[in-house]
């Protein structure tokens, strides 16, 4: 056949162009291989010369009068998507000519390279097995020894069998502008569509750019991750990615049921409490019936589950009873509080403590008396003692209870420079709010304006072992 070379030309021409470089699109690139067929009679050729409009479209699908058609492979395109729904197209065809419209002609050869832009209408629409096709573009047509260039314009349908596969069908109308009638003419191709390039490293089905896991094969509802163990839980996710397990347990299995996961379950196949790590505790002492002695009986865990002695019968354990043969309080650490006459001897000495004016610091002469409070305390170091802030009405309600709760800090914190440790003192300002004498006379204000001390039991059972440093 005539000038192969030429259609060889074509066909390096497509090849070398697919080295453009890939974008980030699911099978970028598309191959067609197909049977063309090349008709002069709609454009007015081989009718005589009468060329008119109406002419352009007659016995459009003629085929058997007027399409020459090459029964072998005669037409290969490649495409690559450029995005928006566009790609470009280079295409490369042969023919024989037989067929002028109307006219017989001796057997001339035919070759073509076009390149188009197509648009696919399917893009307006999402994805579907129906695509139809628009496309413009040029070309370079040969007819025998005769070559001109050609304006193009197509209308084609894909109709997509999978993500890879499609039978394509197209009409497109080559314009010459030369005086050669010949190289007008309808060129129809049908074909099948071969896309690729498309990158799935796994094998999953899943491509890379939508793949979160690109490398580990895995399922399309966890973007292209694992789930191992078949329960619903993708493996990136699930603390136990090879035994199925329950979402609340972030796929790990609770086996005894009793809403302790196994890996946290330090008795996975007996049920039991949270608390206790899913082992069970039958006396409820926080010690699991594997390690209590008594596991009927509640007792701490310091003493193996079994319960402490008192015997003093003050209600304080004899391992936290500082005077465990003696009656004491629980306030008092398991010891005798100091008498009513200690405390009164030490509100006499804090009736004295004396404040520089509107403010919270202590005056000089006062700290002998301190000193002396202090002292007292020394002699009973399990007793809480509470400092009393408090003023008279002189003055807003919101600063005065400012003032008795700094000038009690004050206090507080001089008594733990002076040796009482600040687990044992607590303080508070009362403000206006506990007077002891009449605010309307000059005498009674001073009376209320005061520091008092007092035993500090709540504190006492709510928090025995702490150790405060705060300076309040």
């Amino acid at each position: 056949m005539k000038h192969l070379n030429k259609f060889l030309l074509a066909t390096l021409c497509i090849l070398s162009f697919s080295t453009m470089q890939a974008q980030d699109e699911d099978n970028p690139w598309a191959i067609t291989l197909g049977v063309n067929a090349v008709d002069f009679y709609p454009t007015g050729e081989g009718e005589g010369g009468d060329v008119t409009s109406s002419t352009y479209y007659n016995e459009f699908f003629n085929a058997s009068d007027h399409w020459n058609i090459l029964p072998a492979l005669s037409k290969i395109s490649v495409a690559r998507y450029i995005g928006g729904g566009f790609n470009f197209e280079l295409a490369g065809s042969l023919n024989q000519i037989d067929k002028f419209g109307d006219e017989g002609v001796d057997d001339l050869s035919y070759y073509g390279i076009d390149g188009l832009f197509n648009y696919s209408l399917r893009s307006l629409a999402g994805d579907g097995w129906f695509d139809p096709v628009i496309g413009a573009g040029g070309g370079y047509t040969w007819i025998d020894d005769e070559g001109a260039a050609t304006l193009n314009g197509k209308l084609g349908f894909n109709f997509w069998f999978s993500d890879n596969l499609a039978l394509t069908l197209q009409a497109m109308y080559k314009h010459s502008f030369d005086n050669d009638q010949m190289h007008k003419h309808w060129q129809h191709t049908g074909g099948i569509k071969f896309a690729f390039g498309g990158k799935d490293t796994d094998g999953d089905g899943i491509y890379d750019k939508d793949d979160e896991c690109p490398e580990e094969p895995g399922l399309e509802e966890f973007n292209g991750c694992p789930d191992s163990d078949g329960d619903g839980i993708e493996d990136r996710n699930d603390e136990c990615p090879n035994e199925a397990g329950l979402a609340q347990f972030n796929g790990c299995p609770d086996t005894d049921g009793d809403g302790v996961a196994d890996p946290q379950d330090e008795c996975p196949t007996e049920a039991g409490t949270a608390e206790m790590n899913g082992c069970p505790d039958a006396d409820g002492d926080g010690v699991k019936d594997s390690e209590d002695e008594c596991p009927d009986e509640a007792g701490p865990a310091e003493n193996n589950g079994c319960p402490w002695e008192d015997k003093d019968n003050d209600g304080v354990l004899d391992k936290d009873d500082e005077c465990p043969e003696v009656a004491g309080t629980a306030a008092n650490n398991g010891c005798p509080e100091p008498t009513v006459e200690v405390i009164e001897e030490l509100n006499e000495y804090s009736r004295t403590i004396l404040f520089d004016l509107n403010k919270s610091s202590i005056r000089q002469e006062s700290e002998e008396t301190l000193q002396s409070i202090a002292d007292i305390m020394k002699e009973y170091p399990q007793t809480i003692f509470h400092i009393e802030g408090h003023t008279d009405s002189t003055g807003s309600a919101s600063y005065n209870e400012k003032l008795s709760r700094e000038r009690a800090a004050s206090v507080r914190q001089f008594l733990i420079e002076a040796g009482i440790p600040a687990n044992r003192l607590t303080s508070e300002g009362y403000g206006e709010t506990q007077p002891i004498a009449s605010n309307n006379t000059a005498k009674g204000r001073q009376e209320n304006r005061r520091v008092e001390i007092s035993l500090d039991k709540e504190r006492e059972m709510k928090e025995p072992a702490a150790e405060d440093t705060t300076d309040m």
